[in-house]
């Protein structure tokens, strides 16, 4: 009996991991119009990629290089109001797209300068060095390395307490 339960439960445990695989394989996609706010897209951004964060700029920005703080744009601002390109279209983004060419899908296609920013522990940073790292490599090593702030942090209070 135990036997056909251990089969059964790594049966269920494969099928989960590959419906996981599938799902993050899996294009999001972003309706881009001039009725979007810049924050409707941060949120469809964030809840696919929870440890990476994107924020937009008056101003492109050059490979490599960072964008200056007061050139962001509010994220209650329309897109109508903040873009020099007034395409419609669907944005697909992959997990193996690079930050390199979404931010350039972003400003060719839809007028929009775009900075990917990735979780570092407490605070957020701009991922101008590894621009050319995928989304989901990003994500992961940003998740990762939250994880072991947690994981150090609950130590250093586990130490306290003895």
């Amino acid at each position: 009996m135990d036997k056909d339960y251990d089969a059964k439960n790594k049966k269920n445990d494969w099928n989960d991991i590959i419906k996981c695989i599938k799902f993050t394989d899996e294009p999001m996609k972003i309706v881009i119009n001039d009725t979007l706010s810049i924050r409707d897209i941060q949120e469809k951004f964030s809840e696919r990629y929870p440890f990476l964060k994107i924020e937009f700029f008056r101003k492109e920005h050059s490979k490599h290089t960072g964008s200056k703080k007061e050139l962001m744009i509010p994220s209650d601002m329309l897109l109508q109001d903040c873009r020099s390109v007034h395409n419609k279209g669907n944005l697909e983004i992959h997990p193996s797209t690079t930050v390199m060419k979404l931010e350039q899908e972003f400003q060719e296609s839809y007028g929009l300068s775009a900075q990917v920013f990735r979780k570092s522990g407490d605070v957020w940073i701009e991922t101008t060095v590894t621009d050319d790292w995928t989304l989901a490599k990003q994500n992961e090593e940003a998740e990762s390395f939250y994880n072991a702030v947690q994981e150090a942090k609950k130590t250093d209070r586990n130490q306290l307490l003895l």
